[in-house]
């Protein structure tokens, strides 16, 4: 039976649209690595990893290990990288053959207590430097440091080495992309020749796969695109948001001039209005910035603008000059009316409507 009442529809058809996309911006043997952390991006990471899984993506990314814990409890085999491991869940790392990101002097050495601890030989590890993202990252200062204890260490190997740019998205910073890239093969060049085996390099997130084809090397990471957004409306065409988030009307209401709407009196109608409450609120993941007309739903073919302050479990909109009545669907965003456009309006990014839309909201897959 369908899901009725509010839900996240998410399109499948449209997730395997946007891989086959993003594979073909790349040369032949690099590697895909899909970034389902923050339950894929609100989307449902078990159900997103399971059906990559089936399209035979290369390897997954997500934030800490509990998320890998829970993708490798639902039948997820691939190879796993933790891109922010903490010290305390390393040893579940290595339990469930999970790849951590070594980002820190002080993370090898734990990592390599731990590994050693449990008597592992050429445990695959992916040593993050800092090219210029400036959040985490091994600094280029530690490389010679980094190379000895690593070499030093029959009980860890280097799978991987990986950065992160910081502005791909935004061509106006290509000379500082370009240093990255750079400053990236610098030092790549000193691993290599350190390092008696080969490994993988990832430096791209989606825009680098879009804008940077000279910083794909052996393997990309994609999160965003995946799930229908390039950081760049000229990508609209090619790319398919795959989630729609719908709820109801749950009633209708008219107010006379003066009279206010939702707490705090923050609308105050000038003339006679007609309002809708949504069944769907801060609680769910709308959050607060969509209050005050910021964000539009679409019903029946129609833009409604929010009133007055969102509220946990609902919110309002003006219905005024539109026919609609109680159990009627309303669309917050979807492939027509986006995520982005939505974000746009209140002045912050896609990734934050999608990662916010929370686990009560029933997720439904269209396959």
């Amino acid at each position: 039976m369908p899901l009725q009442g509010t839900r996240l529809e998410v399109n499948l058809a449209a997730l395997e649209h946007n891989f086959h996309y993003l594979k073909s911006k790349l040369q032949s043997g690099v590697k895909f690595m899909a970034v389902v952390k923050a339950n894929a991006y609100g989307h449902g990471a078990v159900t997103i990893a399971q059906r990559l899984q089936e399209l035979n993506v290369d390897y997954f990314a997500v934030a800490y290990v509990s998320e890998a814990v829970e993708l490798r409890d639902n039948g997820i085999h691939k190879p796993i990288l933790v891109l922010h491991p903490q010290t305390f869940m390393l040893d579940t790392c290595i339990e469930r053959c999970i790849e951590p990101v070594i980002y820190s002097v002080e993370m090898l050495d734990a990592f390599i207590t731990a590994a050693q601890a449990r008597q592992q030989k050429s445990y695959p590890i992916h040593l993050e430097f800092n090219t210029g993202l400036n959040r985490i990252g091994i600094d280029l200062k530690d490389i010679d440091e980094v190379i000895s204890k690593v070499t030093s260490n029959s009980s860890v190997k280097v799978r991987g080495l990986q950065s992160h740019l910081a502005a791909s998205e935004d061509l106006n910073e290509d000379d500082f992309t370009k240093s990255q890239i750079k400053l990236f093969e610098i030092i790549n060049d000193q691993l290599e020749n350190a390092l008696p085996y080969s490994f993988l390099k990832h430096e791209s997130n989606t825009s680098g796969i879009l804008n940077y084809q000279s910083a794909h090397f052996s393997m990309v990471r994609s999160g965003i695109g995946l799930y229908g957004y390039g950081n760049d409306k000229k990508f609209d065409a090619d790319l398919i948001p795959i989630a729609a988030l719908k709820s109801v009307i749950s009633q209708t209401r008219w107010i006379e001039a003066g009279e206010s709407v939702s707490y705090n009196r923050k609308f105050i109608a000038q003339e006679r209005t007609r309002y809708a409450v949504i069944a769907l609120g801060h609680g769910d993941g709308i959050n607060r910035i969509y209050g005050y007309g910021k964000a539009h739903v679409s019903i029946n073919g129609k833009l409604a603008p929010t009133l007055g302050i969102i509220c946990m479990d609902m919110f309002m909109v003006d219905i005024t000059n539109i026919d609609c009545h109680a159990g009627d669907e309303v669309i917050i965003f979807s492939k027509q009316l986006t995520a982005r456009d939505m974000a746009e309006k209140a002045g912050t990014i896609s990734y934050e409507i999608l990662t916010g839309i929370q686990k009560r909201v029933p997720r439904a897959y269209i396959k």
